[in-house]
């Protein structure tokens, strides 16, 4: 009887927060998070972090690569280099516990046509996204801008019944997001969404570290940086993570972002994120719909 009504009482002073946060409950509904890249590692690069986050906390993450990435070796190619890239995806999925599907269109070879906007508009279906993240349509690599395209046409159409009928539409239409990059025409990429990655930046590394054939032959090739890949197995890991550490890093813009979602004392302490921009089109999230939809966020 007294057990019973001292947990009554704490109930009233306000203390059952406390109680649950250390009585986890299991997810009713896990959150389905789907990213769009041109190759099979752009999902990776933009995303790797959170999605190993999202992972952890028991939620489902799906990358999709528009292209099987076969031109992108500079000693291989062709059937060759699709069967080589689709295994390392398939590692990838296994070391962040997440799926992975790689399209059959051919590298450097990507238009925004409509088979590959209904591809899209599947995916994004099937998955019953709660939010999907591509690039941005202004990027260096046509497959990348035509990417951007593609998951930009399919933002509104998923929710047509007519449109694709084979598949049931989703009846709510996901928050969309784009990667972060570095390019500032016709306008620069800004950060509406900071997320910290500093303790999962390791679990990305190792996310990236299955695709050999990029991130330690073509790449640094593409570079000209090949020489100096570490050949060490764990050299060349703390290696590809000292790239990654700068790729991650903190500006004086996502450090405005940083304090938004953090808070000041916090976001000091904040050395690796990954960065989104919310897109135009979808539903336009409120800051109660950005804190439920990253979860993570404080």
């Amino acid at each position: 009887m007294m057990k019973k009504l001292l947990f009554q009482f704490l109930l009233a002073a306000g203390m059952s927060g406390a109680f649950a946060q250390n009585n986890p409950q299991p997810l009713k509904a896990p959150l389905k998070i789907i990213v769009f890249g041109a190759h099979p590692d752009d999902c990776d690069l933009g995303a790797g972090g959170i999605a190993s986050i999202y992972s952890s906390m028991g939620h489902k993450v799906k990358f999709v690569s528009l292209t099987n990435g076969d031109a992108g070796h500079q000693d291989i190619g062709g059937g060759e280099l699709a069967v080589r890239r689709l295994k390392e995806t398939k590692e990838v999925a296994k070391r962040l516990g997440i799926e992975y599907d790689v399209l059959d269109n051919h590298d450097g070879e990507l238009f925004p046509t409509l088979e590959n906007r209904l591809a899209v508009i599947r995916k994004i279906r099937e998955w019953n996204a709660d939010v999907v993240i591509a690039p941005r349509t202004n990027d260096y690599h046509p497959d990348h801008r035509n990417t951007g395209v593609v998951v930009q046409d399919a933002a509104y159409l998923v929710i047509v019944p007519n449109i694709l009928s084979s598949v049931p539409p989703l009846t709510k239409n996901p928050v969309f997001l784009y990667f972060r990059d570095r390019f500032q025409r016709p306008n620069p990429f800004r950060p509406d969404i900071a997320i910290d990655i500093t303790t999962a930046l390791a679990k990305k590394v190792e996310g990236l570290d299955a695709h050999v054939s990029q991130f330690y032959e073509w790449l640094p090739w593409t570079n000209q940086d090949l020489a100096n890949v570490p050949k060490d197995l764990i050299e060349r890991k703390k290696w590809l993570a000292t790239s990654m550490e700068r790729r991650s890093s903190v500006t004086p813009e996502i450090k405005l972002a940083l304090e938004k979602w953090y808070g000041k004392d916090k976001a000091e302490q904040i050395r690796f994120v990954e960065v989104f921009e919310i897109c135009e089109y979808g539903k336009q999230p409120t800051p109660e719909d950005i804190r439920r939809l990253f979860p993570m966020l404080p």
